[in-house]
């Protein structure tokens, strides 16, 4: 029973570990890849598969059963993804002990018969055997010399470059997929709407992020202790087209602090975690005076819709029309508005939307709601947008039907006296705070993979020989692994060099004489 088990794992073992199973795995991985690319990542945009199941409500379930919204961390390809770093582990070991040993090895003597090699040759002169040393060491042969039956053979190789660069592309796709499983386990990320001024300033923990995603390896109480505060940015647009976006940068980071300008492409980084400059947009400020006569200000981030910058959001005023009296709040008396942002309004049009995306005449359009925003439910909701389920339960209902537009310092007024006042538009950057120790890991592997390739493609495995017969004759013979046209040519300048008073056509033998007599 025992040997019958061990003799069944050892042939699956053999067949896991062979190169065709190694490139049906890859070929696997690869097909395995392909939901991920077409279907909405809850680790790189949850909001997109919340979207994808309110589109597709009967398919998204079975989607998700089958993790066709978490491809990347599934069973099935995490299964093939460990079968695979198996199957290459288990094919490059064997291959390194054998070039190992093949480098230790002497080079083979010819065979007896050297006519049945592809390339023979019959020296029309003899040269010494120092000097055919001499010749192949200068062309950086591995040479070895045989004695055999009153004949010395100089055993002469080249070409072991080729089979490192094979081993080397194989370690290298090893090392790819082990950087690919750290990036998986240990990579921390997060995104952050930063807005101007020193109150919008934020420091490096998970419930100050608008987005992040931690590996399952990461411990959220180690990351970098920084905070940032973007004082400045400006953008410049030709066309309507971004042509730069920068930010200046005030950080902190252990007791020091200093002055960045980040820009795209030039991170600012803090122990090994960069943050990034991916996108800009603008933040509408906003002052609503309740009809107690109490004012609040925000600052709220709008979404861009367009290349014109065309950007909507929402106002929301949760903790107004507080009677100053009794210090009570109406629970159907807080206060929201869905906006529109248009940073050139051209008022000798009848189109609200605008063509550039520079502040030249921004205003805003506004649809005020009164009752509850559902904010205190404790559930969370977008910050971009009104809850639609109070609005369906009749718990927030639109002031009046008419959307309202209003200019910097211009002043909406509602039904009950408050107002909303457009104080101004400031500047936002989106930041990506990433930390991936695999990037040096990949980066090397994917070097050693093209590097690689050169030796695999360009240096050919080939042998050759010079044989001093007992009679005072010589002979040359070739033997390639891989044929490739110019190898006689190669073999015949051999010749030319071991002995220079040599006719390269005389005495032709073996299969170049069958080329020549057909």
């Amino acid at each position: 029973m025992w040997s019958r088990t061990k003799s069944f794992a050892r042939r699956w073992w053999h067949q896991l570990t062979s190169m065709r199973t190694a490139l049906l795995l890859l070929l696997a991985l690869a097909l395995a890849s392909i939901p991920g690319s077409v279907f909405p990542q809850r680790t790189i945009a949850p909001e997109k598969v919340n979207a994808y199941y309110l589109e597709n409500p009967d398919l998204a379930p079975w989607l998700d059963r089958i993790w066709f919204f978490d491809v990347y961390s599934s069973p099935w390809f995490s299964a093939i993804y460990l079968l695979l770093m198996v199957s290459l582990i288990g094919c490059i070991t064997p291959r390194m002990r054998d070039i190992i040993r093949q480098l230790r090895q002497r080079v083979p003597d010819a065979p007896s018969r050297m006519s049945i090699l592809p390339f023979h040759r019959k020296g029309a002169s003899v040269p010494t055997q120092e000097a055919a040393r001499k010749a192949l060491k200068s062309e950086r042969w591995r040479t070895t010399v045989h004695e055999k039956d009153g004949a010395t053979t100089i055993a002469a190789e080249k070409g072991y470059l080729r089979e490192v660069g094979n081993l080397a592309f194989h370690i290298s796709l090893v090392g790819i997929l082990v950087g690919m499983a750290m990036s998986s386990f240990f990579t921390w990320y997060g995104y952050r709407i930063l807005s101007e001024g020193p109150q919008q300033a934020f420091c490096n923990n998970l419930q100050q992020y608008d987005e992040y995603g931690l590996g399952p390896y990461v411990d959220e109480n180690e990351l970098p202790a920084f905070c940032l505060e973007l004082q400045d940015f400006r953008s410049e647009f030709q066309k309507g087209q971004p042509t730069q976006f920068e930010g200046d940068i005030r950080w902190t980071h252990d007791g020091e602090e200093g002055d960045y300008t980040i820009r795209v492409n030039h991170p600012l980084s803090f122990d090994g975690t960069n943050v990034f400059l991916i996108g800009q947009g603008y933040t509408p400020v906003a002052t609503y005076t309740d009809k107690y006569g109490a004012s609040t200000t925000i600052r709220a981030p709008f979404l861009p819709d367009d290349a014109a910058m065309n950007s909507q959001g929402a106002l929301k005023f949760p903790d107004v029309n507080i009677d100053p009296e009794t210090g009570e709040a109406d629970t159907l008396g807080q206060v929201g508005f869905e906006a529109t942002l248009v940073p050139t309004f051209d008022p000798d049009t009848e189109m609200l939307l605008g063509s550039e995306p520079e502040l030249n005449n921004p205003v805003l359009a506004l649809n005020a709601f009164r009752g509850d925003l559902g904010m205190d439910t404790g559930l969370p909701q977008s910050v971009y947008t009104l809850d639609e389920g109070m609005m369906e339960k009749g718990l927030l209902e639109p002031v009046d039907g008419e959307t309202q537009v209003i200019g910097v310092g211009d002043t909406y007024t509602l039904d009950d006296g408050s107002t909303l006042t457009f104080d101004g538009v400031e500047q936002y950057a989106v930041l990506q705070v990433r930390y991936d120790p695999s990037q040096g890991i990949l980066l090397g592997t994917a070097i050693l993979l093209m590097v690689s390739l050169v030796p695999m493609l360009a240096v050919r495995r080939r042998r050759f020989w010079v044989r001093f017969n007992a009679d005072g004759t010589v002979e040359y013979g070739g033997l390639t692994k891989t044929e490739y046209d110019g190898f006689p040519d190669e073999c015949a300048e051999l010749i030319t060099d071991i002995a220079p008073e040599d006719d390269k056509s005389s005495q032709p033998t073996g299969s170049e004489s069958k080329e020549q007599t057909s």
